[in-house]
């Protein structure tokens, strides 16, 4: 899909993309392109402009997951958003495919998670070990199949890997995330998490902001896109 047919929201200032889950959001050690640089292209011809373009990163998302990823157009709406996600002032809505159904349908999840810098993975740990940081989220069941069950999660914390993380904790684990334990990969090495929704403000304007998210078009979200009739 070209990356003009992923723009979910646009003006002069902000810009949201539902990222593909191959995509990275900053460059590592693949050396593969970056959505930043293909957003960078996209307004560069869109606008015609000359010289580089400024676009800011406002936050991150893992490499296989997929969904609503923020980007500031000036300096100004960097330094605006920026603010914002530190003060956790913005709201994210996730949704995740697991095989396992969780303990109840709908619970609070926490834990004290340290990362692993060499595996990349973080890890549940005792509340005392060296490092350690509170993750805390809540899920509820909101589809089921004969295999599956999603969840829509929301954060209280932003930790590394915390939904991936946690999830697995309790025997969930996402699908085609075997990083946390599942035994099969999905087809274009994707997990199944998804930046469903997110809310801000406007860095300008001061209005209030929700971008949607479209599903991934797999087998398995169709198959739950149709239960949402989202």
């Amino acid at each position: 899909m070209m990356i003009a047919e992923r723009i979910l929201y646009e003006d002069n200032h902000v810009i949201v993309v539902n990222k593909l889950p191959s995509e990275l959001t900053q460059g590592d050690k693949t050396g593969d392109p970056t959505l930043p640089d293909l957003l960078k292209l996209y307004l560069k011809e869109k606008y015609q402009k000359p010289g580089n373009v400024f676009l800011g990163v406002v936050h991150r998302l893992d490499r296989p997951t997929s969904g609503a990823l923020v980007f500031a157009k000036t300096s100004k709406a960097l330094a605006r958003l920026n603010a914002q996600f530190r003060n956790k002032e913005t709201d994210k809505v996730y949704w995740a495919i697991v095989g396992q159904k969780p303990p109840s349908t709908q619970g609070r999840l926490e834990n004290f998670l340290k990362k692993n810098e060499a595996q990349n993975k973080s890890y549940v740990v005792q509340p005392n070990s060296h490092g350690a940081k509170t993750a805390i989220l809540h899920y509820q069941i909101i589809g089921s199949s004969e295999r599956f069950f999603l969840l829509q999660i929301n954060l209280e914390t932003g930790r590394h890997h915390q939904i991936r993380c946690q999830l697995a904790n309790i025997g969930c684990i996402i699908k085609g995330d075997l990083k946390y334990g599942d035994k099969r990969s999905n087809l274009d090495g994707s997990i199944c998490l998804h930046a469903r929704t997110i809310m801000f403000e406007h860095p300008t304007s001061k209005e209030n902001i929700e971008v949607v998210a479209p599903l991934p078009n797999t087998a398995v979200w169709n198959l739950f896109n149709e239960m949402t009739n989202q």
